[in-house]
C-alpha cells in the first residue's frame, strides 16, 4: 500500500519553516507601527499550526529514502501547497488582494516567474516587499534542490542524464541527498550575500538591495519598484546582468568549484552554448536598435544586454522602455525566453541542455536518412545519450509546445487579445516574468487581466515548473497501484 505519511511529514516541516520566516516581515512592519505586521502574524500562526499538525500526525514516518511515487507526489505538492500558505499575507494584509490574485502572486514568487498583479510596489509596507523577495529566494532554492535530487530520480525531461555526474562530484558512488543539499545551500547563500553586498555598494537602499539580491540569484524578478532596474540604470544593469548569469548556471558546477575543481565549469557544453546564444541575441538586437534609431551604442548595448539576459535567464527584471521596442526584438526575446538557461539551475524554459540534445537528435536523424546503414548515436559531452533520455526529452518538448498553444487559445477565449495572450502564456510557462501586449502596457503588470486569464496563467506557471508529464503521471490511477 502506498504510504503518503513521509510526504505529508515533509510538507508539514516545510510549512513550519515558512511560518517562522513570516516572522521577519512581521517584525519589520510592527516596528514601523504598521498594522500589516499583524497580518503576517496571523498568517504565521495559521501556517505554523497546520504544519505542526501534519508533522505530529506523521512523525516517525521518514525512515528511508523516497521512492519514485513519493518523489512525484512531494514535488507536485510543494508547488501547489506552499503558495497556498504563502498567499495568506497578500490576502490578509496590504494590498489585500482577492485570494485568486494572492495565490497568483505567491505562485509567481515560488516558481520564480516574477509576474505580478500588484501596482504601486513602492507604496507597499516594507515587510510585504521583503516577503515577495523571500518567496523568490525560497523558490529558487527549492527548484535547485529538486533539479539536483528529485528530477533525475523522476526521469523528468531527460534529467536522468545528470545522475552519474552528480554522484561523481562528491567522490562516492551514491551521495546522500543531505550531502547534496548542504553543499547547494552553502553555494546559494554565498552567491546571494555577494549579490546583496554588490547592490549595496552601488547605492541601493538596504531593502532594495536585499529584495533585488534575493530575486536575482533565484532568477525570480520580484522587484520592490514598479520601474524595476530602471532606477539603477548604468552600473546597476551591468552588475545585475552578471549575477543573473551566475544564478542561471548549473549549480552542480559551483559545488564542483567549491570542492576544488574549476575545469568542469569552463568546459561545460551547456554553459558555453548559453553564453554563445545569448551573445548572438544581444549583438543582433543592439545592431538593430542602433541602426534604426539615434541611440548611442553603449546605452543600446547595456539595455539590450540586461533585458535579454533577464529574459533568457527567466529572471523578469527590466530596464528602460524595453517593452515598447517591438518588432525584431520581440522575436529574439521570444526565442531566447523559450529556450531558457541551463538545466540544474533555478532558471526555467526548455533549457539549453534539452535544446542541444534535441538538435543533436535532429542531426542524427538527418544523417541516418542520408546513410541508412550507418550506426549513429546521439552524444552529449562525449557521453552517449540513452534512448530513455531522448524519449523523455522529446515528450517534454512536445508537451511544452502543445501547452503553449492550448493555453494561449484558452486565454483568447477568455477575452484576452492575441498578443497579450501569447506572451502571457509564454512568460508563465517559461517562468520568464515579462509581459507584452495591450493589457500590459498601462502598468507593466497583469493587473488588467480578467480573473479567468489569471487562473490560466497560474496553472501555466505551475506546469512550467513541474512539467506536464509530472502532473499527468500523478493523475493516472495506474501509477498508484502496487
Amino acid at each position: 500500500m502506498f504510504d503518503t505519511r513521509p510526504v505529508v511529514y515533509v510538507i508539514g516541516r516545510i510549512l513550519i519553516v515558512l511560518a517562522i520566516l513570516m516572522l521577519a516581515p512581521a517584525v519589520i512592519d510592527l516596528r514601523a507601527g504598521l498594522i500589516n505586521g499583524q497580518s503576517f502574524l496571523e498568517s504565521a500562526i495559521c501556517t505554523g499550526s497546520i504544519g505542526a499538525a501534519l508533522t505530529l500526525t506523521c512523525r516517525g514516518s521518514l525512515k528511508k529514502a523516497f521512492d519514485l511515487r513519493q518523489s512525484y507526489l512531494l514535488t507536485a505538492l510543494i508547488w501547489f501547497v506552499v503558495p497556498l500558505f504563502g498567499a495568506l499575507p497578500f490576502y490578509l494584509g496590504a494590498p489585500r488582494l482577492q485570494f485568486s490574485d494572492a495565490y497568483f502572486e505567491a505562485v509567481s514568487g515560488i516558481t520564480t516567474t516574477g509576474a505580478t498583479v500588484i501596482y504601486g510596489l513602492e507604496h507597499l509596507p516594507a515587510g510585504m516587499n521583503l516577503w515577495r523577495g523571500m518567496l523568490n529566494w525560497l523558490g529558487g532554492l527549492g527548484i535547485a534542490f529538486i533539479a539536483m535530487i528529485f528530477l533525475p530520480l523522476m526521469r523528468v525531461g531527460g534529467m536522468q542524464f545528470f545522475r552519474a555526474e552528480g554522484f561523481e562530484t562528491f567522490g562516492k558512488e551514491m551521495p546522500r541527498p543531505t550531502d547534496i543539499a548542504s553543499e547547494l545551500l552553502r553555494v546559494y547563500v554565498w552567491l546571494t550575500a555577494a549579490c546583496i553586498l554588490s547592490y549595496g555598494l552601488l547605492g541601493m537602499e538596504p531593502l532594495d538591495a536585499v529584495v533585488n539580491g534575493a530575486a536575482t540569484i533565484a532568477t525570480g524578478g520580484f522587484s520592490p519598484s514598479d520601474v524595476s532596474f530602471s532606477k539603477y540604470a548604468g552600473a546597476g544593469e551591468y552588475v545585475g546582468t552578471a549575477f543573473m548569469l551566475l544564478g542561471s548556471l548549473p549549480y552542480i558546477r559551483y559545488v564542483q568549484l567549491v570542492n576544488g575543481s574549476a575545469r568542469p565549469l569552463w568546459r561545460d557544453t551547456q554553459v558555453r552554448a548559453y553564453f554563445r546564444w545569448l551573445g548572438a541575441g544581444v549583438a543582433m538586437v543592439t545592431v538593430w536598435r542602433v541602426s534604426t534609431s539615434d541611440m548611442a551604442l553603449e546605452p543600446a548595448f547595456r539595455e539590450t544586454l540586461f533585458n535579454l539576459t533577464s529574459i533568457m535567464s527567466s529572471t523578469g527584471f527590466f530596464s528602460g522602455s524595453f517593452a515598447s521596442w517591438g518588432g525584431f526584438m520581440l522575436i529574439v526575446a521570444f526565442v531566447l525566453g523559450t529556450i531558457g538557461a541551463c538545466s540544474g539551475s533555478s532558471a526555467a524554459g526548455l533549457s539549453v541542455f534539452r535544446v542541444q540534445v534535441a538538435l543533436s537528435s535532429l542531426r542524427q536523424q538527418i544523417r541516418q536518412i542520408i546513410s541508412p546503414n550507418a550506426v549513429l548515436v546521439v552524444k552529449y559531452e562525449g557521453r552517449r545519450v540513452e534512448q530513455d533520455v531522448t524519449d523523455a526529452l522529446i515528450l517534454f518538448l512536445t508537451g511544452y509546445i502543445l501547452l503553449l498553444g492550448v493555453l494561449t487559445a484558452a486565454m483568447v477565449l477568455l477575452g484576452v487579445d492575441g498578443t497579450s495572450a501569447v506572451f502571457a502564456v509564454w512568460t508563465s510557462l517559461g517562468n520568464v516574468g515579462y509581459g507584452f501586449g495591450p493589457l500590459v502596457e498601462r502598468t507593466g503588470t497583469f493587473i488588467d487581466f480578467p480573473q479567468g486569464a489569471i487562473a490560466v496563467m497560474t496553472v501555466a506557471m505551475l506546469l512550467g515548473r513541474l512539467g506536464l508529464l509530472a502532473v499527468l503521471v500523478i493523475l493516472l490511477p495506474s501509477f498508484w497501484r502496487d
